[in-house]
């Protein structure tokens, strides 16, 4: 059994970033992830006014009730997605104006739905390129809060950019949604508010959050499920055991899905209270997957689909069209040049079984597509990722730490 260390989820790093922000006094965040999108969501607070500093593998910030210290600003979000769809929504909270821009390819992402929202609570927000994109400016005094209404259909962080701000909110926020992916994110914001003190309820596709803000505290950041998902699949088709401590149980996580998939696949998968561990049977089994909720893992299993013994077809994954890359594109088209079948349609792709050889991948600078397809040479000798550092913005760390497992699995070398 190897055992993986997983830097802090990304996801639980820049949401606690963000309560810690909103809450009176100094929050400690313990073992937080250091990467590309944290260290620019960090910068975002500090240009927002928050006093945000590294104390060893901690990060200490300063809350404030009243949403951001400046009174102007400009953030610069690189390629966060998060940064941007969470940060306006703090300014908006705030008394001033902020306007928020980014790389290229986050100019080309979506953020039409939490701009509608923000617009409908009463902030002024412009888009200088095009409706619903980057760069844009949020000019507010203050939400008074009441109720609005929020799409959740493309990406389910515009309705938790409302969530976690709605406590600084004068009356507070009804928010209803319609529609919605990747609900165990929704979920883990709701817990994360709660861990910090904020009172929110669900009753069905509407939330209620009470003003007030929330309270400072210690918070340790788990390992990232997401990240785990390459290493969970390395195991699945190599037939060795991974284990990642810090998974337990109580995850807040819903990327933890992905180990079932892998058990529905033939994999054996154990969990405790401290880590969960994927062993590889030595056959993987086809299927229909529905990867809704835990969509960032669609690249996972797209890359490891040749090696099962049956075409792997994942479905409702649309959303995965408007992630750093198009997802479904991405995926089709190396899986393509690696020699392998495929089909794509609106939310689907389907994959059909074989052997990959070697070729260069194109990872259209998107970190998953990297990561993914580095798991696929693991048994096909001769992959080359063209943008290997583009995991920075998530893992920097990943290239060495499979490295490392595949010299103590004893795998041969790449």
């Amino acid at each position: 059994m190897a055992e993986v260390r997983i830097p802090g989820s990304k996801s639980i790093t820049n949401r606690a970033l963000f309560l810690g922000a909103c809450a009176s006094g100094l929050s400690y965040l313990r073992r937080p992830l250091i990467s590309d999108d944290t260290e620019a969501f960090a910068d975002g607070l500090t240009a927002l006014g928050y006093q945000v500093q590294h104390s060893g593998d901690d990060v200490v910030l300063m809350g404030s009730l009243s949403g951001p210290p400046a009174t102007a600003a400009e953030v610069y979000c690189r390629d966060a997605g998060t940064a941007a769809r969470f940060l306006p929504a703090l300014a908006a909270a705030g008394h001033g104006t902020f306007r928020f821009d980014a790389s290229a390819q986050l100019r080309r992402r979506p953020v039409g739905p939490m701009v509608a929202a923000l617009r409908d609570l009463g902030a002024t927000v412009v888009c200088e390129d095009g409706e619903g994109q980057l760069p844009l400016t949020v000019t507010s005094a203050g939400l008074a809060g009441g109720q609005v209404t929020i799409d959740a259909s493309v990406s389910s962080q515009f309705l938790t950019a409302l969530l976690m701000a709605a406590p600084l909110t004068r009356e507070g926020l009804v928010i209803t949604v319609t529609g919605m992916v990747s609900a165990p994110y929704v979920d883990m914001t709701v817990r994360m508010m709660r861990q910090f003190g904020g009172k929110v309820t669900r009753d069905g596709g509407t939330f209620t959050v009470k003003p007030g803000g929330y309270a400072a505290r210690s918070f340790s950041i788990e390992p990232d499920a997401s990240a785990a998902s390459y290493f969970f699949a390395a195991a699945a088709i190599t037939g060795q055991t991974a284990f990642v401590p810090g998974l337990g149980a109580d995850s807040l996580q819903g990327d933890v899905a992905f180990a079932r998939v892998l058990k529905r696949m033939g994999a054996t998968v154990e969990v405790w209270p401290d880590g969960l561990a994927v062993t590889g049977t030595g056959t993987l089994h086809g299927g229909e997957f529905n990867l809704r909720d835990i969509s960032d893992t669609m690249p996972t299993l797209a890359a490891i689909a040749p090696f099962a013994d049956a075409p792997v077809r994942i479905v409702d994954v649309a959303n995965t069209r408007v992630k750093e890359s198009d997802r479904l594109e991405a995926c089709a088209v190396n899986l393509g040049r690696l020699g392998i079948e495929v089909a794509t349609g609106p939310d689907w792709i389907e994959i059909w079984p074989g052997g990959p050889k070697g070729a260069t991948v194109d990872c259209f600078r998107d970190h998953r597509i990297a990561m993914s397809f580095a798991v696929t040479g693991l048994r096909a000798p001769g992959i080359v990722l063209d943008d290997p550092d583009c995991v920075k913005k998530t893992f920097p760390e990943f290239h060495q730490v499979l490295a490392e497992l595949r010299q103590e699995w004893g795998l041969p070398a790449a």
